[in-house]
């Protein structure tokens, strides 16, 4: 661990606006320097620099954090080596690295290199098994190029000869249990997790070996085997070829099922094919795959599963600022199969056609019905207006009306006046679960703050709890009238509580109250919310009357709200009529 000390002479000597000027052409706007995000595509500015709390955020994206955040995204490396290029920009000597798991991760990281290797050259040894190996790589179509560029190998039938050759390169016993390359049976004997299989690494955004899949090359089960959760590697957060995918020009992904889709089409040249590592896409790995693309096309394998896959991911995506397409693949159950088939030029014509979500949502939709029946197409009408009530700007529901009244054969006017009503009822729905949501989290039971705004603004338990997060990084005299007043379990959001407490923590160890400081106490999650935070109430003077206001409804609020997230959907309902009746005066007001 990187000392405190260390990181708050480093914060002094770094300038966030200067530091981020060197990559973003930025202009000032007040107290706030705004310019275009260095980590999406976009032509308004929603990217702003704070000097106040030396932090950054975009209102685009969500990119946030402070300087060391800044030099990681943009340079793609690791916390460490961000420290050390900001030290050598700053003039200061580099860190002095004394974390156990620190050095422990860079051992792993080096193991897994070792093990690359020896995958590598046993897949090109002259044993039967290996010759077995190269003609199974052979089969799926790849030549040596791809192999070697992206280290593929086998794991030979032993069990322990990985383990002895990593055991002579002077690796201890300590260092292998934790890379995640080795499982102890029963009787606590060490065996090797990969055996009989050919492999393939994964790499990190540094292009460093961080995991490994292994696939039979027969039927036998199970068929692929995969690194667990390490110190290195967290699958959730890993998206594969990413390290190759982030340095082509193209702003456009290819997003697949699996490694090998995603290997063939590197090798035909689509340098853009990615996939999620672990069983299904995640939401961290959709923001990862959006810091660098504009536009994503699922390209999921043909049968049900894989269509399944498609509509779980375009959920994922419905939020991310990347344009989402989804290829249809005719005559072959995924991408690898198409191209051995028709060629990689065909298939990046399928590309170059390839439709919207809307459209590859509606066509799931009209093959549930049997449009030659009255009954089916009403019904399908019915489902598709309310599909594009929920899911579509104006200027689609008209272009959609007119296919389905061509489908249907009714007139698009009638399609048109459905599509109003069911636009009015996705409305209330809407408003209804954001309602819902916020009686359970504490918003419902408003207050008039900050004062100094001429108390016209109202907001709930959660805002305030928010709002004084961002003042007491702003003014860390405020922590000091946070304490004894309120606790970190009053806090409605898990995340705002780890901060409440990290904030606390450094005021009570004399620390430097910045984003900087607090970054080695709390997760990068907790990190991005406070930049967040910073940015959203960086206009928002608070007096100490504003933060006695907070803390009082903090603690006043809390036993409504809990009363609240104990209640069924119907109760919430009621509750939140009594709310409304109450507001309006034709109640009275629960004291």
């Amino acid at each position: 661990m990187i000392p405190h000390e260390y990181i708050e002479e480093l914060t002094r000597r770094t300038d966030i606006v200067e530091l981020v000027s060197s990559y973003v052409q930025l202009k000032r706007k007040g107290r706030l320097y705004g310019g275009l995000c260095p980590f999406h595509s976009e032509k308004t500015p929603s990217f702003y620099v704070y000097p106040d709390t030396q932090s950054f955020y975009c209102f685009g994206c969500g990119a946030a954090g402070d300087a060391i955040s800044f030099a990681q995204k943009i340079n793609s490396i690791s916390y460490p080596e961000a420290v050390k290029l900001l030290a050598g920009r700053a003039g200061m000597p580099e860190p002095q690295e004394d974390d156990k798991t620190g050095r422990m991760r860079s051992r792993i990281l080096s193991i897994n290199k070792e093990a690359a290797r020896f995958f590598h050259a046993c897949l090109n040894s002259s044993v039967e098994e290996a010759r077995q190996a190269r003609a199974y790589w052979r089969r799926r179509g790849l030549d040596d190029k791809t192999i070697v560029r992206f280290g593929l190998g086998y794991a030979p039938n032993s069990g322990f000869a990985l383990y002895d050759y990593l055991r002579d390169k002077g690796y201890s016993q300590q260092e292998l249990d934790a890379c995640g390359l080795f499982k102890r049976n029963d009787r606590g004997n060490v065996y090797c997790l990969f055996w009989k299989r050919v492999m393939t690494p994964i790499f990190d955004l540094r292009g460093n070996i961080i995991a490994f899949g292994g696939r039979v090359m027969d039927d036998s089960k199970p068929k692929y085997v995969n690194s667990p959760e390490t110190l290195v590697y967290h699958k959730s957060e890993t998206v594969f070829a990413l390290q190759i995918a982030k340095r082509s020009a193209s702003r456009r992904y290819v997003l697949c099922e699996g490694y090998m889709d995603v290997i063939s089409m590197q090798q035909a040249g689509i340098d853009t094919a990615v996939c999620a590592c672990g069983t299904a896409l995640t939401p961290q790995q959709v923001r990862l795959i959006s810091e660098y693309a504009d536009e994503v096309i699922l390209s999921y394998d043909s049968d049900e599963a894989g269509q399944k896959a498609t509509l779980r991911s375009l959920e994922l995506f419905r939020n991310s600022p990347v344009k989402v397409g989804v290829l249809q693949i005719p005559g072959a159950k995924d991408p690898d199969e198409y191209i051995k088939k028709y060629g990689a030029e065909r298939f990046k014509a399928l590309l170059d056609g390839v439709g919207n979500a809307l459209d590859f949502r509606l066509k799931r939709l009209r093959d549930q019905y049997d449009l030659s029946q009255d009954a089916q197409r009403l019904e399908y009408v019915k489902d598709a207006v309310e599909m594009l009530a929920e899911r579509s700007n104006p200027t689609e529901q008209e272009v959609y009306a007119g296919r389905i009244a061509e489908e249907t054969n009714i007139s698009k006017a009638a399609i048109m006046a459905q599509l109003g009503t069911a636009a009015k009822k996705a409305g209330y729905k809407r408003r209804r679960a954001e309602n819902m949501e916020r009686l359970r989290s504490g918003e419902m039971n408003q207050i008039n703050v900050p004062m100094n705004a001429g108390g016209s603004q109202a907001l709930g338990i959660a805002s305030a709890q928010q709002r004084l997060l961002a003042a007491m990084l702003r003014e860390p005299s405020y922590i000091d009238m946070a304490q004894g007043k309120v606790s970190a379990e009053q806090f409605v959001l898990p995340v705002d509580k780890e901060l409440f407490s990290a904030l606390v923590q450094c005021r009570q160890r004399g620390m430097e109250i910045s984003l900087s400081a607090l970054r080695t106490c709390v997760s990068e999650e907790a990190m991005n919310e406070l930049a967040r935070l910073a940015a959203q109430y960086s206009d928002v003077n608070c007096t100490p009357d504003d933060i006695r206001m907070y803390l009082d409804r903090i603690a006043c609020g809390m036993p409504m709200a809990n009363r609240a997230a104990g209640m069924t959907e119907e109760q919430l309902k009621d509750y939140i009529q009594s709310m409304r009746e109450k507001k309006q005066g034709n109640a009275p007001v629960e004291e």
